[in-house]
């Protein structure tokens, strides 16, 4: 059975299980930090109370989604304000665009629905503003990640989101999904789900569009930037132990090291 052994040619036996992978992943992952997430939603919510506050609450929020999304350790506390204050300005200025975007949107979606029941060329115009509102929202599973992940101007930030969006749209498609059911569940449940808007959704939808989508922030815009300078990405050095990071497996491509006979000594007899 050489396809399925261990004995064959290679790298060796990997030195840890192989991971989880899709929902099994999420749920074990989600499971171990699900006490904990409930504690970043009430933070959260009263991070955003000033409402000016949104963008850098945001930052905080996925910051800490981050690191338990992938398996890295965050303190709640600790790394909540850390990340408010390290990120405020590059938040404060997207929560800015975000509010401004969120009143315009929700002016001019209802505005040329009534116009282009009167004329129906407006139709055309409803329809472009309407797929402008879902790439800028689908965006946001990007942009604020980049804010906590990277060190790139906001425009460079915004301009990438763009484009990861279509990058990763299969992952930007689920992530979209889970937003839709997570929502629809708590409006039709209101006025029972304002108890659980104080500790689920806002930290659980953080925390799945971070599983989801930081995978394509790291493959498109932090890993080519350690390539190109030939270093390794920092991430990943939980991975090795203390002896990988002096020597390499080289598995079936090891020669046998010849041991030198030590001569017999000449018997002597007594």
């Amino acid at each position: 059975m050489g396809f399925f052994g261990k004995d064959q040619p290679g790298r060796g036996v990997p030195k840890a299980p192989m991971e989880k992978k899709g929902i099994f992943k999420f749920t074990e992952v989600y499971g171990r930090r699900m006490w904990q997430l409930m504690g970043l939603n009430l933070l959260y919510l009263l991070s955003i109370i000033p409402i000016v506050t949104f963008g850098p609450a945001t930052c905080a929020m996925t910051k800490v989604a981050r690191n338990w999304s992938q398996e890295r350790n965050a303190f709640l506390w600790a790394d909540f304000w850390e990340a408010f204050k390290k990120n405020f300005k590059q938040g404060f200025i997207m929560g800015l665009i975000d509010i401004i975007a969120v009143v315009g949107f929700s002016v001019a979606i209802p505005t040329y629905n009534a116009w282009a029941k009167e004329m129906p060329v407006f139709y055309a115009v409803l329809a472009v503003c309407l797929a402008c509102c879902i790439v800028f929202f689908l965006m946001h599973f990007y942009i604020y990640m980049m804010i906590v992940s990277t060190t790139l101007s906001l425009p460079k930030i915004v301009k990438n989101a763009f484009f990861l969006v279509s990058l990763g749209v299969k992952n930007s498609l689920w992530t979209l999904l889970v937003w839709i059911v997570v929502t629809a569940l708590v409006m039709f449940s209101f006025p029972i789900s304002i108890f659980i808007i104080i500790f689920w959704p806002l930290s659980f939808l953080c925390f799945v569009t971070c599983f989801n989508c930081y995978p394509i922030v790291r493959k498109y815009v932090i890993q080519p930037y350690y390539d190109q300078r030939g270093e390794d990405n920092p991430e990943f050095d939980y991975l090795k132990t203390e002896g990988e990071a002096i020597f390499e497996d080289m598995g079936g491509k090891e020669t046998p090291v010849q041991q030198e006979k030590k001569p017999k000594k000449p018997k002597r007899i007594s």
